[in-house]
């Protein structure tokens, strides 16, 4: 069999959900960067970004599902330069990794992780991210949601506590979970 006859190695995808101010961005920047100085090909989205407009597109052209469309242009163009590994970031990611999955169109492996953090410490880089000025319907609304997707999530997803711990702890911890870090 020649180098040229040997067929891709198969997609995977990690999901990474959780409430706002649980630290998906952060960690997902963390385990970059431990994947790069590890030489893992891998490629990182962060799912609020594929479809952020105004007025927002999910709500005007709900049919459209503009983000699943974007993600699926963006998966057959980074597949086709030889990534196989997708970090996927989105809140509720992890109640959607089979849709995700499908749309990535090549039957990828899954891998769903749930991070986790108290209503203080949230609250806290909730505030720290608005300048001191988080408003309480955000407060209120992150712990909302966390209750949310803890309920929800299947048996599957991973769940992982993030007080206490840096993003490189927790993003070393989930590299080694999908096998990408040793």
């Amino acid at each position: 069999m020649t180098a040229a006859s040997v067929p891709p190695p198969r997609s995977e995808l990690l999901v990474i959900g959780g409430r706002s101010g649980v630290g998906k961005s952060t960690v997902a920047a963390a385990l970059h960067d431990l994947l790069a100085d590890a030489a893992v090909r891998h490629v990182v989205v962060e799912g609020d970004s594929l479809d952020l407009a105004w007025p927002a597109p999910h709500r005007e052209h709900p049919e459209a599902r503009l983000a699943e469309r974007n993600l699926a242009a963006l998966w057959a163009n980074t597949r086709a330069l030889g990534h196989h590994r997708l970090v996927f970031t989105n809140t509720v990611s992890v109640l959607e990794s089979a849709r995700l999955a499908t749309v990535m169109g090549d039957d990828p492996t899954v891998t769903a992780v749930l991070l986790r953090a108290g209503d203080d410490v949230t609250h806290g880089r909730l505030d720290h991210r608005a300048a001191g000025h988080v408003r309480q319907a955000d407060v209120d609304h992150s712990a909302t949601t966390a209750r949310r997707l803890d309920a929800t999530a299947p048996d599957h997803v991973v769940r992982l506590d993030t007080d206490g711990s840096t993003p490189a702890e927790i993003a070393g911890r989930i590299g080694r979970l999908v096998g990408w870090l040793a």
